[in-house]
């Protein structure tokens, strides 16, 4: 992550709200609730209903902001690690608690001793502007999803780049698939938000190899 763009989060995360700092930035209070809440509810189905206290689903939640997602699922019994490159998202997301265990990290810089379940990464990689930088965290997130395990990510499902703003580059479905298919992951489905405008959805990939 560039210097610049590592600033303009680490302050976005100071300055805005633990909704809006990782939620939208033109939405105000209310809106955001239902923002999260409408990914959520789309979310927990894509992950499935297996929690079991003796056996619970590893979750991985890559660029995890101020924890949000991270805490829902750890109250649906998954056990839960997250991380974020913004160390005031972290910092935050520490002291919600709520079960998840944080860390700092960019997308291609965390490690793990265990393969996980379910890895995601949400409303993260297209924000992500540089080729390199996208394709390294892709390729290490990939590397951590067990065989039959998937990977869940979020962007359009669009033929074509396109830019919007300063932050955002969403890429086309094709990109990712080629990029990922070659590592063992296969692309299963792509749901949508459904929120007002949106046009970003969850992409499902699956380790088949």
């Amino acid at each position: 992550m560039s210097e610049r763009t590592h600033t303009y989060w680490d302050t976005r995360h100071r300055e805005h709200d633990d909704l809006a700092s990782g939620g939208h930035i033109g939405l105000d209070r209310a809106g955001n609730e239902i923002f999260y809440a409408l990914r959520l509810g789309t979310l927990l189905p894509l992950i499935g209903d297996l929690a079991d206290e003796s056996a619970p689903l590893f979750v991985l939640d890559a660029g995890c902001g101020k924890g949000h997602f991270a805490r829902a699922l750890a109250r649906c019994g998954h056990r839960v690690d997250a991380f974020d490159a913004s160390e005031e998202a972290v910092a935050h997301a520490r002291a919600e608690g709520g079960g998840p265990r944080y860390a700092v990290a960019a997308l291609d810089e965390w490690r793990s001793p265990w393969p996980y379940d379910v890895v995601l990464c949400i409303d993260v990689l297209f924000h992500v502007l540089d080729d390199r930088d996208w394709a390294a965290g892709l390729r290490n997130l990939a590397s951590l999803v067990r065989i039959t395990g998937r990977l869940i990510l979020t962007d359009e499902d669009t033929r074509t780049r396109r830019p919007r703003g300063d932050y955002i580059l969403h890429r086309p479905t094709a990109e990712y698939a080629d990029e990922l298919q070659r590592l063992g992951l296969r692309h299963t489905l792509f749901t949508p938000y459904g929120f007002r405008e949106n046009e970003v959805g969850f992409h499902v990939f699956t380790r088949t190899r």
